[in-house]
């Protein structure tokens, strides 16, 4: 896992850059999330290949576990990726609702996330 840094209006951003799934678990999410908190980054970049399938499937509860740790100490999240290939309509619905506010968002490239998160 590597950190790659984005300056943009004066807020620092951090996007965590890996070639496997760093999220497997609850417990993952907040490691990864603690570790950049700790470093001074309240604004992160994951991108979708680094978190776990089971994420995308809502029944499972994981992404509403790890996206409360998130709010909870209010650090910023873009997640990237491709979510239309998700075929669920409540996953759809659940990214359309968390776009429109400025926690947590499902963008398709860092650029966009970069752009949403230092605002």
């Amino acid at each position: 896992m590597t950190i790659q840094l984005h300056q943009q209006n004066e807020t620092t951003i951090a996007e965590v850059i890996s070639d496997k799934v760093l999220i497997q678990t609850p417990d993952d999410g907040l490691q990864v999330m603690v570790d950049l908190y700790y470093q001074g980054y309240g604004e992160m970049i994951l991108h979708e290949p680094n978190i776990t399938p089971e994420f995308f499937d809502l029944k499972t509860g994981i992404a509403g576990e790890i996206l409360q740790k998130f709010a909870t100490y209010r650090v910023r999240l873009a997640i990237v990726g491709d979510f239309a290939r998700y075929e669920s309509k409540s996953l759809r619905d659940f990214i359309f609702e968390s776009n429109k506010g400025r926690q947590i968002n499902f963008l398709p490239t860092v650029e966009e996330a970069v752009g949403k998160l230092s605002k």
